[in-house]
């Protein structure tokens, strides 16, 4: 993918995100696409990923992002995101806590044939049970 047609695939993901489009969003990825994730582990195929997005929108349905940065290097980007949320829906077996989290992403796409073929998540899972009341955290000083 070119350089242009990388930032015009991110445009339209941030939209069907912000739709919570779990259709738009599993087709940006390959058939056999993988994604690595601190809270869903690694998943392969777009039935387990678009497993993660329907779970994160019951959790979080106002669950919103933001394109802070992305970097784009040939056929990879890293996109920094900042992402927000209220926990309206269960969460890692978790009932609802009503509770708003905030937090900053990072993942790091990896193309082919026009759509991700692997994907690394990286964020601040305890931050966000740290934030939700679910863990609590000592000051450090």
């Amino acid at each position: 993918m070119t350089r242009q047609e990388i930032l015009e695939f991110f445009g339209k993901r941030d939209e069907a995100w912000q739709r919570h489009d779990t259709a738009a969003l599993v087709t940006d990825h390959t058939e056999d696409g993988e994604v690595e994730s601190p809270l869903f582990g690694h998943v392969k195929g777009r039935k387990a990923i678009q497993n993660i997005y329907s779970q994160w929108f019951l959790s979080f349905p106002d669950a919103q992002y933001s394109t802070e940065h992305l970097l784009i290097d040939k056929n990879q980007a890293v996109q920094f995101v900042k992402m927000t949320g209220t926990q309206e829906g269960d969460f890692c077996g978790l009932s609802p806590t009503g509770k708003r989290f905030e937090m900053r992403c990072s993942f790091l796409f990896s193309f082919a044939q026009g759509r991700i073929a692997h994907e690394i998540r990286i964020y601040d899972f305890t931050g966000v049970l740290v934030r939700l009341g679910v863990l609590k955290a000592k000051p450090g000083f």
